[in-house]
């Protein structure tokens, strides 16, 4: 039994509705996000308002369709795309139960952050319910690999979720070699990695440019990273990517559904290797649950 249940907290929900508009990196189009309280146990749940009479996408690792650049959750024609943003900034806020409504594809680039979801999310209040969530851990070592790239999720002593990225571009790079770690807490989230944004090289860029994206997009609305650095654009952070990396993490680590303790650690990994680790974690609870069920029947 690698994972294992080791201590419970009692949900939340936001308190009143909130409201965000933006538009999206990929359409460019006009994109309007509404949240609102939930009941608990519903776990955060996407509703495409532009789209009546469709099924409501819950935000779990068995909904995911995609994870190139971003992940995406659901199928044509309600799927919902790069949900990773929001879902940090629900997660490190331990908001467990929310509807989103949205009326259109993929949720709003705005600064390529999560700062802004956390503001309208922190000023909605938050209500604290009845029903428990677990908060579950590891007892060895976990690890995904693709070959390239890893993620692994450590025993740690204690019920925080710490999360490290060591992000290496290679000795050619604008981008230099960058590690860094922070605690996914509330307050650890705001301080150190709510703001950092999506980052992009040059050529990068100008291919997905050539490809339809970023119609509405300029350069200031994210990181485009140059020879010389980032272009006309500032950094909030030295090592603003190596961060950026880590609320990735964090967003795709809340298609779990449940609280997560340890240490995870990534090298070279990107959304795939996040959801790979999620399914795995999925599995491994499931088969923690059939061996209790196992030993009830036994006894």
């Amino acid at each position: 039994m690698t994972l294992r249940c080791l201590a419970q907290r009692f949900q939340r929900t936001i308190e009143k509705p909130a409201e965000i508009h933006g538009h999206g990196y990929r359409t460019g189009a006009a994109i309007r996000v509404r949240f609102r309280p939930a009941g608990a146990d519903t776990g955060i749940v996407f509703v495409r308002d532009d789209l009546p009479g469709s099924e409501p996408v819950s935000a779990l690792a068995d909904r995911v369709t995609g994870t190139n650049r971003r992940t995406t959750l659901g199928h044509p024609p309600a799927q919902v795309e790069m949900v990773e943003h929001v879902l940090a900034a629900l997660h490190a806020l331990r908001i467990d139960n929310c509807v989103i409504e949205i009326n259109g594809p993929e949720l709003p680039g705005l600064d390529g952050s999560s700062r802004d979801f956390v503001r309208i999310l922190h000023d909605a209040g938050l209500r604290v319910q009845k029903a428990s969530r677990g908060i579950w851990g590891a007892t060895e070592p976990i690890t995904v690999s693709d070959g390239r790239g890893t993620l692994a999720l450590y025993p740690t002593e204690d019920l925080q979720l710490k999360v490290s990225y060591l992000l290496d571009y290679g000795p050619q790079s604008p981008l230099s070699s960058q590690r860094q770690t922070a605690v996914a807490s509330p307050e650890g989230f705001i301080n150190d990695v709510a703001s950092c944004r999506t980052f992009l090289l040059e050529a990068e860029a100008e291919a997905l440019k050539r490809q339809g994206f970023g119609r509405n997009t300029c350069p200031s609305d994210l990181l485009v990273f140059g020879p010389r650095g980032p272009i006309g654009n500032r950094l909030r952070f030295a090592d603003e990517p190596a961060r950026h990396k880590i609320l990735d993490i964090i967003g795709d680590l809340a298609l779990f559904g449940h609280d997560l303790c340890g240490h995870v650690v990534g090298c070279k990994s990107g959304h795939g290797l996040n959801v790979a680790l999620v399914r795995r974690l999925m599995d491994e609870m499931e088969q923690t649950a059939s061996e209790g069920r196992s030993l009830a029947r036994a006894a």
